[in-house]
């Protein structure tokens, strides 16, 4: 017999049965002059459920870094990286490790102010394990105020040997 597994996240969790949303504890970064490089993600989403062995995939919201340094050449890197997920009681089977998890952040939803926009995963086939930091998103040239967003997607491969529970884990994108 399989369990339903249901995965909430940016930050994700497993639950049998329905799902609470989880909060990112990462809502922005800032880098360099307070205020003036920052990054925000969404507060919550929702995975949806999958079975032991099998993949879910979602959308995880807009991530948005707005630059208001406003100088000449004002170039950044958006980072991603994850932490394991995992249920309460420990132990490998209640744990899902961040290198099954992969991210690509897809082109860019919108753009304001100059400069060439570089994302670090443009499409599915491009998705990157999640095992360690990731480019999500960069800046590359241009001056002046800007700002960018995109919608990154995760998929997450649950392992057959994963037993039913609440897997929780954080997801963190970051700016400099």
């Amino acid at each position: 017999m399989q369990m339903l597994w249901t995965l909430v996240g940016v930050v994700a969790a497993v639950l049998p049965g329905a799902a609470a949303p989880v909060t990112n504890q990462d809502v922005t970064r800032i880098a360099r002059q307070p205020h003036l490089l920052t990054i925000t993600v969404p507060a919550a989403v929702n995975l949806g459920s999958t079975f032991p062995g099998s993949s879910i995939s979602r959308q995880l919201g807009e991530v948005r870094v707005s630059d208001k340094r406003g100088g000449q050449n004002t170039v950044w890197t958006a980072t991603v990286a994850a932490t394991d997920f995992t249920t309460p009681g420990g132990g490998p089977a209640r744990q899902i490790p961040r290198s099954r998890f992969s991210y690509w952040s897809g082109q860019a939803t919108t753009t304001a102010g100059s400069g060439t926009r570089v994302p670090g995963q443009a499409t599915s086939a491009q998705a990157q394990s999640l095992g360690g930091p990731r480019t999500a998103f960069s800046k590359t040239s241009g001056n002046g105020n800007n700002t960018t967003a995109w919608r990154p997607t995760l998929i997450v491969a649950v392992p057959t040997t994963a037993v039913g529970g609440a897997y929780t884990g954080t997801i963190t994108h970051s700016v400099a």
